[in-house]
């Protein structure tokens, strides 16, 4: 899982500097704890341990990233967003939750 994330980090920058002469936009968009499949398929189809990963705060859903996602495609011409890392309030890293 982290060598993955490395992998699109270091691709991302790469590919900046790759298409920059033909003024082509790379951004790297980072998602925290989004209620999305990954947890159903984690947890083998187990939906019931899939759902309580999400309970006890609110997780960012995908109608979050897609806002992102818009946001980033609508900046002009000459404004290129590199990173986006997106987090729900309750996520303060990638094992810190806060949970009531």
């Amino acid at each position: 899982y982290c060598a993955s994330k490395h992998a699109v980090d270091a691709l991302s920058k790469a590919m900046r500097m790759d298409l920059v002469d033909y003024g082509i936009k790379v951004t790297n968009i980072a998602p925290g704890a989004a209620d999305t499949e990954f947890s159903l398929v984690r947890y083998k189809g187990d939906s019931e341990t899939a759902k309580s990963v999400y309970e006890g705060y609110t997780p960012l859903y995908a109608e979050d990233i897609a806002d992102s996602v818009f946001y980033v495609c609508s900046r002009p011409a000459h404004v290129t967003i590199n990173d986006l890392v997106i987090m729900p309030t309750a996520q303060a890293s990638a094992t810190n939750l806060l949970k009531d």
